[in-house]
């Protein structure tokens, strides 16, 4: 007797595009019809990586109560009884921890299913320093779980340290991409309103264009950088305003280029002849590893396991977190090597195929999920 489509409740601050939203529907994507999902944005006004999602996906958007709020113990058991009637909850970031705590404090009342939590970076308020008050709410809404996972080692250790999680709890699962797709080389004209020359260089990252990314340290590079390269970057979000008016006080205004987000950064990142990250923090971005399967050498402070993440070869262009001097120094001297971009990009890629592909990161996922709401049995 088979056992009927199991129902994952996935609950999301918001969902627009990022590395924990794109890697959800890449998730829900490759499992198809092998399960019901149902998708909560704390900020219904932010729901973009909805059109990432395969038509084949099984996806609702339930109401739920806010995930914003103090954590009384009413609105805690009003989550909690908005999880009920699932097979697996899915919890992402500090943005659901309160939904985390309404799960550890009324799983028995409301005959709850295991929760899954998600942790893959920290925003502007505790990229430099972990907030002590949170560290003590995470370590008691995490007490029920039933699993922790995280993408990056500087994370599993936050967990298991500062978290003071169990280690049989904590799981480390590297984000993982298609490298293949990563192969074609991009046609010139894929951005709108934006062509590549033959004459020109191209410095690319992707990026939600938010204070944390630190992007600004990219367009002030530009003025030291020769005239035949360009800086490209593909998000969106707050910091647009800004960087654009950053670019005209620099006088670089020509040579900055703000296209937007692309769904398919495989279509363009290929034009990129270095990529560039600059963020305050990251765990284990996605990006580097889109870049890597590009076969694109990388500029970036060594934050999160940046310096694993990439080949040996690539070390040497990692700087110290917090010196833009270094990184801009980086990119102009990197700009000037193309036979080592090329070593360096030929390396990255091998690495990416390697170790950092989809297929591994999806069973691995699925074999956690399944698991635990008892389906990994024989058919």
């Amino acid at each position: 007797m088979s056992l009927p489509t199991p129902r994952i409740l996935h609950l999301h601050s918001s969902f627009d595009p990022g590395g924990k939203e794109v890697r959800n529907v890449r998730l829900i994507n490759a499992w198809g019809k092998d399960a019901e999902h149902a998708i909560v944005s704390g900020d219904l006004e932010k729901r973009g990586a909805a059109r990432l999602l395969s038509g084949k996906a099984r996806v609702k958007w339930p109401r739920f109560p806010s995930l914003e709020g103090k954590p009384t113990p009413g609105r805690l058991k009003r989550l909690a009884a908005a999880m009920a009637g699932y097979d697996l909850i899915c919890t992402y970031n500090w943005g659901a921890m309160d939904a985390v705590m309404a799960h550890t404090l009324f799983a028995d009342v409301f005959n709850l299913p295991p929760l899954v939590h998600h942790e893959d970076g920290f925003n502007e308020d505790e990229a430099v320093r972990l907030k002590k008050r949170r560290n003590w709410y995470r370590r008691i809404a995490l007490g029920r779980t039933a699993a922790l996972v995280v993408p990056s080692r500087k994370l599993e250790n936050i967990a298991l340290d500062v978290w003071q999680q169990p280690r049989s709890r904590v799981q480390r699962i590297a984000n993982g991409i298609d490298t293949r797709r990563f192969s074609a080389p991009p046609k010139r004209d894929v951005l709108p309103g934006l062509i590549k020359r033959k004459d020109e260089f191209w410095i690319g990252t992707l990026a939600g264009l938010r204070e944390v990314k630190n992007l600004g340290v990219l367009v002030r590079a530009m003025a030291r950088m020769p005239d035949d390269w360009q800086l490209v970057i593909l998000g969106e979000g707050p910091e647009r305003a800004a960087l654009e008016q950053l670019a005209i006080d620099k006088g670089v205004e020509d040579r900055v280029h703000l296209p937007g987000f692309l769904d398919q950064p495989e279509k363009v990142i290929g034009l990129f002849d270095i990529f560039a990250l600059s963020s305050h923090s990251e765990q284990f971005p996605i990006s580097v590893v889109e870049a890597m399967a590009a076969g694109l050498p990388v500029v970036a402070p060594r934050v999160g396991d940046i310096g694993e993440m990439v080949a040996s070869d690539n070390g040497p262009w990692l700087t110290e977190p917090g010196d833009e001097a270094a990184l801009a120094e980086a990119l102009w001297q990197l700009a000037g090597k193309p036979e080592d971009r090329k070593r360096i990009g030929k390396a990255n890629r091998d690495k990416a195929r390697a170790q950092y592909d989809a297929l591994a990161m999806t069973e691995r996922y699925r074999a956690l999920y399944w698991g635990l709401m008892d389906r990994n049995r024989p058919s």
